[in-house]
């Protein structure tokens, strides 16, 4: 059977002791070398990236640019693939065999979908995971309010490493904002869903590192890394808003997908810049709303007590007075025991102790 040209797509930048696994593990894919390139694009590396990268050549193309962050690696990698279909993966994740076996059939018989995504194994720095897939097979375009839910609930099956697209999508879409140091692939999986529809398949096809050089995640009490990532969250707010304007997207639908961005954003500000104590209670009851629909009375309970003291503080004081209380160890036992973390309807979560 005739398979599809891909793309694999690596934005990497100082993944010195995790690029080697990322190259290999598309490597070793069960898919047809004359029908696959791999494109590795260095985002200006001060460690020994590049050199590591040069010894898979002539097999990998590699590019070097001056650091300007993920969304302009992601536009240089676009403009240089050949592919039919583009794969993106992040420098310190890799691809379970079978991954690109899955998106060619997936798109091969489904001529409507634009962007596939998948489950998804996080990898701790203990070597335990945690596996995520949905319980079924997703279908959707954003053409609706409930499709626009949708598109919200399954977020976390479409970032880097788990979306790949059909190239007329990623033309479609356009030039990445360059001010996405990173979240540059939730612009692009954001704006697929109005162009075309959206699969996610059942299997866990991506292991997601985490580490403590992730840029996404942030440092406890890393004001630098906060500020940071409030900024690229505003930016990313702002142009999508922008795109789904001129797009013509109905305010509604607009309103619904960029709920989770923008209410992120928010609690960000208010955790830097502080803020009246009706401000930290109606983003927090926002965020309980958007993120967390499917949890109990009792945990819902929970959680507006837990909001009390943000009646009264001024909203920097009372986030720091919550990160101190929840990374207690009386808090800690309190959600294992009694109230754990509520798990989304649609998604299937199994944990796995290190080896």
């Amino acid at each position: 059977m005739s398979r599809p040209f891909i793309s694999a797509l690596i934005d990497t930048c100082d993944h010195e002791e995790f690029i080697g696994d990322a190259i290999d593990s598309v490597l070793e894919q069960d898919f047809p070398a004359s029908e696959l390139e791999i494109l590795v694009v260095d985002d200006g590396s001060s460690d020994t990236t590049g050199e590591i990268v040069r010894k898979f050549q002539p097999r990998v193309r590699y590019m070097r640019k001056t650091n300007g962050g993920q969304g302009s690696a992601f536009n240089v990698g676009i403009a240089e693939a050949r592919g039919e279909i583009i794969a993106f993966l992040d420098g310190d994740d890799w691809w379970a065999p079978g991954k690109l076996d899955a998106i060619a059939t997936a798109f091969d018989s489904e001529p409507a979908t634009g962007l596939v995504g998948h489950g998804i194994t996080s990898v701790y720095p203990d070597r335990s995971r945690l596996v995520q897939v949905p319980r079924e097979t997703l279908r959707f375009r954003v053409n609706s309010v409930e499709r626009a839910k949708t598109f919200r609930m399954c977020r976390g099956f479409l970032g880097t490493s788990r979306m790949s697209y059909r190239r007329h999508i990623l033309n479609q879409i356009g030039f990445v904002p360059e001010a996405l140091r990173f979240e540059a692939d939730e612009y692009l999986f954001t704006l697929a869903g109005f162009f075309a529809d959206v699969l996610i398949l059942k299997e866990s096809l991506t292991f997601y590192r985490l580490h403590d050089k992730n840029l996404y995640q942030l440092s406890d009490g890393d004001q630098a890394s906060a500020r940071r990532k409030y900024e690229v969250i505003a930016a990313l707010s702002r142009v999508l808003r922008d795109r789904l304007t001129e797009l013509g997207v109905p305010e509604a639908i607009a309103r619904t997908t960029l709920e989770c961005v923008s209410v992120e954003a928010q609690q960000l500000r208010l955790i830097l810049d502080s803020g009246f104590p009706w401000e930290t209670v109606a983003t927090e009851m926002k965020i309980m709303q958007v993120f967390h629909s499917d949890a109990s009375p009792w945990q819902r309970a929970f959680s507006c007590a837990r909001l009390i003291p943000a009646l009264v503080m001024p909203a920097s004081s009372y986030y720091r007075w919550r990160q101190r209380f929840t990374t207690s160890a009386f808090y800690r036992r309190l959600r294992r025991k009694f109230l754990p973390f509520p798990t989304p309807r649609h998604v299937n979560t199994t944990k796995e102790e290190a080896n």
